[in-house]
């Protein structure tokens, strides 16, 4: 049997009974991913910005705390962990915080656990690129800032942690644009993001092709987006003699 296009389902009216087109659907979903993505690639550069500190200070402690934070979430399949953060670590924490978090209203409940569980893991990621571009560093840096009366964390602020976040950009793209692919999988948890969106589109109206049609170019187009933000401060924070510069 032939497929029925429609493209028209898009602005029609949505059959629940809201105030809405199933096109409107798909834009609350998009907003969602995009602020879902954007506060946890926040957490992930903070957080993986201070663990790849942690795997190369001198030492066996801290390093090893470090490896032991990439180890458990990046062996952990990322599904698992959103169901860890949305009904195990509720019923870990102390009781009163347990309990408020369960007082939430569930958008809340559910955002919030993603926020954090797609930061902490996309943060695992980025610490193995700040390692990375660290100890791509020449060992006469380190050896000059401490040269000039620099303590550690002076030479990591002023000296190696600027150079090295420029030589990552490129991966730090990368893992940017993961983020925003890896936020589909709240979905699993209940959040209404995007691909949650179209599926409940699809559930409506039938009309499969379109609604992933219109989901596939509202990736691209964030996708593009990030690549030539990226490719912009790429240019502009390059260094003569290293990957990228001139």
């Amino acid at each position: 049997m032939a497929y029925h296009w429609n493209w028209g389902i898009l602005l029609s009216p949505v059959s629940t009974g809201e105030p809405t087109t199933y096109l409107g659907w798909l834009l609350s979903g998009l907003v969602v991913t995009v602020e879902l993505s954007l506060l946890a690639w926040v957490i992930a550069l903070a957080v993986g910005a201070f663990f790849g500190v942690l795997r190369t200070l001198p030492g066996k402690l801290l390093p090893a705390i470090g490896t032991l934070y990439v180890a458990i979430f990046r062996n952990i399949p990322l599904i698992v962990q959103f169901f860890i953060w949305y009904l195990v670590i509720p019923e870990l924490v102390p009781p009163e915080l347990g309990n408020w978090y369960k007082q939430l209203p569930p958008t809340v409940q559910f955002f919030s656990s993603s926020v954090i569980c797609l930061g902490l893991f996309t943060a695992a990621r980025v610490c193995e690129q700040v390692r990375s571009g660290i100890e791509a560093l020449p060992r006469g840096q380190r050896a000059a800032a401490q040269a000039l009366g620099l303590t550690t964390a002076q030479s990591y602020r002023y000296v190696l942690l600027p150079v090295a976040f420029r030589i990552i950009v490129p991966p730090l793209t990368s893992e940017c644009l993961n983020i925003f692919k890896n936020s589909a999988v709240a979905s699993t948890i209940g959040l209404l993001e995007l691909s949650a969106q179209a599926r409940q589109l699809v559930d409506y109206t039938a009309q499969t092709y379109e609604s992933f049609i219109a989901v596939t170019v509202a990736y691209f187009l964030i996708n593009m987006i990030v690549l030539n933000i990226a490719r912009w401060i790429e240019k502009k924070t390059r260094l003569p003699g290293y990957i990228g510069g001139k």
